[in-house]
């Protein structure tokens, strides 16, 4: 038995996929197929950890207020921010006004910039270092066969936070992995997996 769900299209998709509109798309399209480069796999890492404690719908609908508040998450510049940016994106009612991930933002931009002198091939090398083999990961039939901590995102928080990263616990490192497709944790019968496995 499978937790997938028929949407209106007739197409059967994780339950989560389905449960707005902005969903659908993010579900279809982003979720669990692999990010590369450091840019994106930035944005994914700050607003995983801007997610902390909220829904990610809340966080998707800000996406794009995200990316102009934080120079489309470029890290030099990202880097760069100073108090006055701070104060600027503390005011910003485009994004989730929360002074310590922004503070993380910034500092993970920081440690971002550095990581490329310490650890060959940055951030990317970094996160897909800690990604399990899929032959090792049966297809979830449910969404309780889907995990919310493994050995690998533990072990990728600890080497993150190594690194100078915040707010990026176990649990934030796992989102981190599914979004950007280091798991994929589609349910076995929903039509999305097809498009992410490898």
């Amino acid at each position: 038995m499978s937790d997938a769900v028929a949407g209106p299209d007739g197409l059967l998709r994780c339950p989560w996929g389905l449960s707005a509109p902005d969903y659908v798309t993010y579900h279809d399209t982003e979720w669990g197929r692999p990010v590369h480069g450091e840019e994106a796999l930035f944005e994914r890492l700050c607003l995983e950890a801007f997610q902390s404690g909220l829904s990610w719908i809340t966080i998707l609908r800000r996406r794009e207020g995200f990316r102009k508040a934080f120079a489309g998450f470029e890290a030099e510049a990202v880097a760069a921010f100073t108090d006055t940016d701070r104060e600027r994106l503390l005011a910003d009612t485009g994004i989730i006004r929360n002074r310590a991930k922004i503070d993380a933002s910034i500092a993970n931009a920081r440690a971002a910039i550095a990581l490329r002198e310490t650890y060959d091939g940055g951030l990317d090398a970094l996160i897909w270092s800690h990604a399990p083999d899929p032959a090792t990961r049966p297809a979830p039939r449910t969404l309780a066969d889907i995990p919310a901590v493994t050995p690998e995102s533990t072990a990728l928080a600890k080497d993150l936070k190594r690194h100078g990263f915040r707010f990026v616990g176990p649990t934030t490192a796992y989102a981190l992995m599914q979004a950007c497709g280091l798991v994929n944790d589609h349910l076995t019968d929903c039509h999305a997996r097809a498009g992410t496995d490898s």
